[in-house]
């Protein structure tokens, strides 16, 4: 009899343990500054990315918008095309010797020379264009839901979504990606969170709360929107770099922790 209940006792505890398992807090990380390196206040970024020792950038805004080669030492605009109104500029990708760039609400974007940002074309996509990156055989596109497209580089057809969620619920407002070891991180606009997804089942697998870094309320022209996005990783060299829409800087951060938080 004594068996009989330590057995049952047993399967109990390891139900009441896989169920606290099920709904445990996601891992948050931390930051540690590395390296600060200036960045166009005029920048309102919308992409970024790291390429050969350049950071490559897209910036939004109707008459403002453009794609920028910068030299990250100096912040030296060292090539730059405009997007004429009315398109809004979002985000940008590479693959080979291409450059894709997204629009927000105009329903298409564009194909660049990498090198020389010559125009070579233009696609269409149904409903708004936020943010692009590269594993370097798909394109990943998010469009403010919590899906994020999968897009085929040669044809930009749409080949598969990827519902985002955290903790079994979908994760809005995804914004700026990069490709960052296997995984797929993105700012959640208007939060000073970064997501980190796991591209085969959408999944958050943890945050990482860049909370009180950038400039401090106040610091640039418009606090409300001047926001934590952009992600640029290099990886050759391991580093992962971070900004905001016009703010003074770009940072080389390395992640701290992590911690358990709800």
């Amino acid at each position: 009899m004594m068996d009989r209940m330590n057995l049952r006792l047993g399967l109990v505890l390891l139900s009441l343990l896989a169920a606290a398992g099920a709904h445990a807090a996601l891992p948050v990380y931390g930051y540690r500054v590395v390296r600060e390196l200036p960045h166009d206040t005029q920048a309102y970024t919308e992409g970024l990315f790291y390429l050969d020792g350049r950071f490559y950038e897209s910036t939004g805004t109707v008459g403002a918008s453009d794609i920028r080669e910068v030299d990250p030492a100096t912040g030296r605009v060292l090539r730059r095309r405009a997007l004429p109104p009315p398109d809004y500029g979002e985000g940008i990708a590479a693959w080979k010797n291409r450059l894709y760039e997204l629009t927000w609400q105009s329903g298409h974007g564009y194909i660049y020379d990498l090198k020389t940002f010559a125009p070579l074309g233009s696609f269409t996509y149904p409903g708004e264009g936020w943010a692009l990156t590269c594993d370097g055989s798909r394109l990943y596109m998010s469009d403010g839901s919590a899906d994020i497209r999968v897009l085929d580089p040669v044809t930009l057809d749409e080949t598969a979504r990827i519902h985002v969620t955290a903790e079994g619920a979908p994760v809005e407002r995804l914004n700026e990606l990069e490709w960052v070891k296997g995984e797929l991180y993105a700012n959640v606009w208007l939060t000073s969170r970064i997501a980190r997804i796991d591209p085969a089942s959408g999944k958050v697998t943890a945050w990482i709360d860049l909370g009180g870094l950038g400039p401090k309320p106040g610091e640039t022209a418009d606090p409300a929107n001047d926001v934590l996005n952009g992600i640029a990783y290099d990886a050759e060299h391991d580093r992962l770099f971070v900004t905001g829409k016009r703010w003074p800087t770009i940072y080389q951060i390395e992640l701290t922790g992590p911690s358990l938080q709800r």
